[in-house]
Formats: structure tokens, C-alpha cells, sequence
């Protein structure tokens, strides 16, 4: 396993988050040349600033923590993310309309995927498996691709379990080549982000990078 640090999107998930966690976040993923810096909409600016011209990207939430809010207001949010410097924006699926039966959202990550792809920037789509049948990972996955998501994402870190190598297989096997998965939610370990790439995962969201990072290059 070569260039591990480009598969990791370095995240904090304390309930509340400060400054310095984000000053902290920022400058760990520079030593350890990760790939992305994942923040909540509010420290965009933040992060953006301690970034500076180094090559790492930004990444934030939108809809967290279950998609409930009204498609308008997820693209003002997105809007507002990316006006603050986002460079990738994970978009928590209307899991509530989606266990309704209801075709709207796949329409509300349409439109998402338009604006960001207009923008040029990146999105990937939070199906939060947790809380999906296999059957149900199935349909949400095929339905983020259809709908224009660059990425099918596991979880948002939040839900009683997270990401799993059999759920990335599943989802890897009902996406097109290129769209991309990130694996999110409980991985800690060196060997659990080689069992997700093995398995397909594309990316990693974690809060474990430092401690991965040190583990992979003790070898």
C-alpha cells in the first residue's frame, strides 16, 4: 500500500469543536500531507485561512445530520460553503424521504450535484448506511450516481455504526466505474482504511489520520 496520506480526509467528530481543534486539524494534516480537511460549514473560513497555498482540500458537510431540510435550504448551504472556500461538499441524503417511498430525493441531489458541478466543485452523497437494508443501500447508491454525485459515502460518523468492507463491496458492485466511494464512520486502524480500500473505497474519513499515519509509516 503506497501514498496512504491521499486516501484520508482528516475530520474532528467532538461534539463541539473550537478554534484550536480546527487550527489543530489543519496543521496535522500539513505534516502528514493528507488529502482533505473535512469541518462544519461555520469554521470554513477558519480552516480555509490556516490551508493557506497548501495542497489539501476542503471538505464540509451539508444537511447534517439526516437530510431533513428543504432542498432551497441545502443549496443556500451549499452556496455559502463554497463562497467560504469548500472544496468538496458531502451532502447527507433526505434519508427521510427516501424510507418514505418518495422519488424527491433523488431530485434534491440532482440539483445539488448541478449547482456544485457548475461551480466546479466536488459531491458526494451520505446514504448513511446504518440506517439502510442492503436492498436500500442498493437503491440509494444507483440513485446518488444517477443523480450526478461524484462519491457515495458511507456515513456521516454520527450514526450507531459506520462504514463496513462488505458495504463498499456492495455499493462498488452497483455504481458506475467512475464514481468514487469514501468510506466514513468507526475506521481507526491501519489495517481497517487497507480492508476499505481493498474493498473499493476511493477515500477515508476519519478522526484516526494522525494515528493511522503513524502507524503506516513505522513500517
Amino acid at each position: 500500500m503506497t501514498n496512504i496520506n491521499l486516501y484520508l480526509e482528516h475530520t474532528n467528530l467532538k461534539p463541539f469543536i473550537t478554534d484550536k481543534d480546527i487550527d489543530k486539524l489543519v496543521a496535522e494534516a500539513k505534516e502528514f500531507k493528507l488529502f482533505g480537511v473535512c469541518v462544519p460549514t461555520f469554521w470554513l473560513k477558519r480552516a480555509k485561512r490556516e490551508i493557506g497555498d497548501a495542497d489539501i482540500r476542503l471538505v464540509t458537510v451539508i444537511g447534517f445530520p439526516l437530510g431533513y431540510q428543504l432542498t432551497e435550504t441545502r443549496l443556500e448551504e451549499i452556496k455559502h460553503a463554497i463562497a467560504m472556500g469548500a472544496d468538496e461538499l458531502d451532502l447527507v441524503m433526505n434519508i427521510s424521504a427516501f424510507k418514505a417511498g418518495m422519488e424527491w430525493f433523488k431530485i434534491d441531489i440532482a440539483k445539488a450535484a448541478q449547482y456544485c458541478h457548475e461551480q466546479q466543485k466536488i459531491l458526494k452523497v451520505i446514504i448513511e448506511t446504518a440506517y439502510l437494508s442492503e436492498e436500500e443501500i442498493i437503491k440509494a447508491s444507483k440513485a446518488a450516481a444517477a443523480a450526478g454525485a461524484d462519491f457515495v459515502k458511507t456515513s456521516t460518523g454520527f450514526a450507531p455504526t459506520g462504514a463496513t468492507p462488505e458495504h463498499i463491496r456492495l455499493i462498488k458492485k452497483h455504481i458506475p466505474a467512475a464514481t468514487g466511494i469514501k468510506a466514513s464512520g468507526g475506521i481507526k486502524t491501519l489495517k481497517e482504511v487497507k480492508a476499505m480500500i481493498d474493498a473499493g473505497a476511493d477515500r477515508i474519513g476519519t478522526s484516526s489520520s494522525v494515528s493511522i499515519m503513524q502507524e503506516y509509516l513505522s513500517f
